[in-house]
């Protein structure tokens, strides 16, 4: 799946997700240039009703394109049951990205309708399924939507709808939405898929959005969607290992290995378990798949 940095499958660094409007045309040449790990091309929100038809061929086109080098590329197709929807997932899949996201997906049901559609419509096997999860019905759901097909990828906490929802404000520390957002990282990380960060509106607020992206690191978030080019670098740096965290791994594999067949284990006094030691090797995988990349 890309999103376990210790198992078999190579990790695949999404610390910056960016939605780009499909429908302009110079926002997705600008978009070739930018030092996003994804970006999620939008047909949804972003893109008025006139400009729906044509935001559909130019993210297709772009995603066929091979002009994106590493970046991961995904659609956002307009929601189940809306008048864009099937001709947008008929489309993508036709297009072949490395993802299509769906709105508001609220129970495993929809999940194994979307895979079905994926697999009529052609869909090659490298293209998965992001779902997004922005309903208090998802929230509920989000454990059996994790498991349902292994054609699901990751998760994308839509924060936005959710205030909505909720009735709630956006607030700093966002106490509204964190038991919403526990659940979710809950049911992606025993379902080893990815789980992504809703956005920061104020694109304006720098402070404020550094803040938010350390709580989404710490929360144990892969990584945050984005609304504003501005937002990348902060995202990336955060999200990815620092120095001390890279040298401090590198630390507690070395004594652990050597220390290999010892009843205890320690590294800077403090004793070693193979807890530790999963989490060191995870450090160094996001870390050698960032630098790579």
């Amino acid at each position: 799946m890309g999103e376990n940095a210790t198992g078999t499958t190579a990790y695949r660094p999404r610390r910056s997700v960016l939605y780009m409007p499909s429908s302009n045309e110079r926002a997705l040449e600008k978009a070739k240039t930018l030092p996003v790990d994804a970006l999620i091309l939008d047909l949804e929100d972003a893109v008025g009703v006139d400009a729906k038809d044509v935001a559909r061929e130019n993210a297709c086109a772009a995603a066929a394109s091979g002009e994106y080098g590493r970046r991961e590329l995904t659609i956002r197709v307009n929601g189940i049951g809306t008048q864009w929807h099937e001709a947008d997932l008929a489309a993508a899949c036709a297009a072949g990205p490395d993802g299509i996201v769906v709105p508001k997906v609220n129970s495993a049901k929809e999940v194994k309708a979307l895979v079905r559609a994926m697999e009529k419509h052609g869909a090659p096997e490298r293209t998965r399924l992001w779902a997004m999860i922005e309903t208090p019905t998802a929230i509920f759901n989000v454990r059996k939507i994790a498991r349902e097909s292994d054609r699901l990828a990751a998760f994308v906490i839509g924060t936005n709808d959710l205030v909505k929802e909720l009735r709630a404000d956006h607030v700093p520390g966002r106490a509204p939405l964190l038991t919403s957002l526990s659940m979710a990282l809950l049911a992606g990380r025993e379902a080893g898929i990815a789980v992504l960060d809703g956005v920061y509106n104020n694109v304006k607020d720098a402070d404020g959005f550094r803040v938010e992206c350390e709580q989404g690191r710490d929360f144990g978030f892969d990584g945050k969607t984005l609304i504003h080019p501005g937002q990348v670098e902060v995202c990336n740096e955060v999200f990815a290992p620092s120095e001390a965290a890279v040298e401090e791994a590198e630390g507690i594999i070395a004594a652990w290995e050597a220390g290999a067949g010892a009843g205890v284990v320690t590294y800077n006094g403090k004793m070693i378990e193979n807890l530790h030691v999963d989490i060191a090797r995870r450090v160094l995988a996001t870390h050698a798949a960032i630098t790579a990349a």
